[in-house]
């Protein structure tokens, strides 16, 4: 309180004090004398319409033009009244700077038998005087830096630019704890046995094992990591400081170290406690990557937590947890045991953990009997724990939306399209591009059934989505984390399909653009095949990385290719036989099955939207013609 008060009191006081100054630099600027009225309002009305010089001031007397003259400052400013033929004789109220040494002039005003006046100089008192000019000033400037010094807003202030922007809470209370993670289950077990380490430090140190400095999670973004460190936070029940990696970063040199020094020296005063840098790698990137020198402002930073998480003055009962999703990036050092002494690796969810993640996040939410959350997690691999949360977000807006008391089927359903697709745009009139975009779509799924090693068709439609005028979704049998030869190729002849019906339907000249984002998946979906997975007749060779690297992002400024030119070459070719094959896979199975695609293009143009278990139905009463046969990769090399 009696901080504050100070602090109001010295605001108060330097609002005074400019009000003080303002007046004096008004008053200094006037020529002031209480003994004469009416010189003093005019010259604090600014009647004086003009400057003149003091030659051009005794042409004036000369000329017989001046009617009277005031004096201020010991004879050294004058005001004059004048009027003068050349003007029409119109009043004129002129300020003259009088020259030093110009003794005679009261003698020609008396001369010219001019009315004239000499003002004293004001006198001021000392007191005031010394205020003024000396304690004003000083309590001005004092005021201001304690006022910065000790604002709420202190962080932002210039004064603390090197104070420490974390949040610190000394019994968080997060609302999250690790009844409501899942998917992550392994993440969520070394996080355990941390809490359990603080809260429970004799069961560890009897056996010589110390706690841990460091964990570093590691994933995808979405995937539960800043999620852990609040729940981390909640259970430990240890103070605990957040902060983002981007606010060590400054353009001011020497303020991102001397908030980490700031930063761990707090950390170390509230020991034990745990502090979590999130996006770590703002701040840890490879020292000396890119262009340019290495001894900017970001790399002494990290020299500085460097030194802070494992140097000559050790830091005990501090943890730190950092969060990224560009460890490939972070410097060694950083990563070395003894400061980050673990990694955690926060995956994407598979479907067991895509089935507990969607449980949690149903917990306060009404969901209809016909909803299956086992049956939505077998549709949505690829989604992260975050995806799932607003996946189920956006079915709760919908059934408000709809005025339903319940999330039902479709509003799942619903949501799922919206995220996977994108908003639902407006039917398109029966035209030729609809029938188009219909067969092309029905390509997708026939090649995609045909296919032995394909997914199933969860969903065909050609009611715009996005950018897309049309889709056809497939959904895998499991989590596919390891692909085969006969798969990958399957995916190329599925993809090629949509463009293989508009060529088999409606000629060569009619094919359109609208395959052009199949074509880039293609191409790079072969390629991979050769430089990266050795599916060719050049060799099982790793021609080129799947992180290449990147300037400033930990990888050098000249980057080219280890191989001969005869080897990229081969590649190109190797591609190109991949590519061709599969496109004439993809249009032998149009034509096999031509009566069947328009008797489902029918169909689609009458529904718009068939769903997997309906386009199986329909299949089911006509004879598809199987592939003749499997595409292994000796039909192109």
């Amino acid at each position: 309180m009696w901080r504050n008060l100070i602090r109001n009191t010295l605001f108060a006081l330097i609002l005074v004090g400019l009000l003080l100054i303002g007046v004096k630099q008004f008053n200094s600027n006037g020529l002031n004398d209480t003994s004469n009225s009416k010189s003093n309002k005019e010259i604090n009305q600014n009647l004086v319409s003009s400057r003149m010089t003091y030659g051009r001031f005794l042409e004036y007397l000369e000329m017989g033009w001046v009617k009277q003259v005031d004096l201020y400052d010991n004879s050294r400013n004058a005001i004059v009244e004048a009027s003068s033929p050349e003007l029409g004789n119109r009043p004129q109220i002129i300020r003259v700077e009088i020259p030093v040494g110009a003794s005679q002039l009261i003698s020609k005003l008396k001369e010219y038998n001019i009315d004239f006046d000499a003002h004293p100089v004001e006198n001021k008192n000392f007191l005031i005087t010394l205020a003024s000019n000396i304690l004003l000033p000083i309590l001005f400037v004092g005021g201001l830096f304690y006022f910065f010094q000790n604002s709420e807003n202190a962080n932002s202030s210039p004064m603390s630019l090197g104070k420490s922007t974390a949040r610190f809470e000394r019994r968080p209370d997060t609302g999250v704890g690790f009844n409501d993670i899942a998917g992550i289950d392994e993440a969520k077990a070394e996080f355990e046995e941390i809490v359990s380490f603080l809260k429970q430090p004799d069961k560890y140190t009897i056996v010589g094992a110390k706690i841990p400095k460091g964990i570093l999670l590691v994933g995808p973004p979405g995937t539960g990591k800043t999620l852990l460190a609040k729940a981390i936070a909640n259970e430990a029940d240890v103070p605990f400081f957040s902060v983002a990696g981007s606010e060590f970063v400054e353009m001011f040199i020497g303020i991102g170290a001397a908030r980490v020094r700031d930063l761990f020296k707090k950390a170390s005063e509230n020991a034990p406690c745990i502090v979590f840098i999130d996006e770590i790698d703002a701040v840890g990137r490879e020292r000396g990557a890119g262009v340019g020198g290495g001894n900017d402002e970001r790399e002494q930073t990290l020299n500085q937590l460097l030194t802070e998480m494992d140097g000559f003055k050790e830091n005990k009962g501090v943890i730190v947890v950092g969060a990224t999703n560009r460890a490939d990036i972070l410097d060694s050092a950083l990563l070395r045991p003894g400061r980050f002494d673990r990694q955690v690796t926060v995956n994407l969810p598979d479907r067991l953990g895509r089935i507990g993640i969607l449980k949690v996040h149903a917990r306060n939410k009404p969901i209809g009997n016909d909803v299956s959350l086992v049956q939505l997690a077998n549709r949505t691999p690829g989604f992260s724990g975050a995806d799932l949360a607003n996946l189920l977000n956006e079915a709760a807006i919908l059934a408000t939306r709809y005025k339903k008391s319940a999330i039902t089927k479709n509003e799942v359903n619903e949501a799922a399209d919206r995220i996977i697709g994108g908003i639902e745009g407006t039917s398109m009139d029966d035209t030729k591009n609809k029938r188009l975009i219909a067969y092309h779509e029905v390509g997708h799924a026939i090649t995609g059934s045909v296919l032995k090693s394909h997914d199933e068709v969860e969903k065909i439609t050609i009611t715009p989505r996005g950018v897309a005028k049309g889709l056809t979704w497939f959904t895998p049998e499991e989590d596919q984390s390891l692909l085969s030869r006969s798969e990958l190729l399957a995916r190329i002849i599925t993809t090629l399909g949509g463009r293989a019906a508009e060529q088999v339907i409606f000629g060569d000249p009619e094919v359109t653009t609208g395959a052009s984002n199949d074509l880039q998946q293609v191409t790079n979906l072969a390629r991979q095949m050769v430089t990266r997975f050795g599916m060719s007749n050049i060799g099982p060779l790793a021609l080129e990385d799947e992180n290449s690297g990147q300037v400033f992002l930990g990888g050098g400024m000249v980057q080219g290719t280890e191989y001969a030119e005869n080897i990229a070459d081969r590649i190109d070719e190797q591609v190109c036989k991949i590519i061709n094959y599969c496109e004439q896979k993809a249009i032998e199975i149009i034509l096999d099955n031509r009566v069947i695609i328009d008797l489902v293009v029918e169909k689609l143009l009458d529904v718009e939207t068939i769903d997997g278990a309906e386009f199986r139905t329909l299949l089911s009463t006509y004879t598809i013609l199987p592939e003749k046969n499997a595409p292994y990769i000796s039909k192109f090399s």
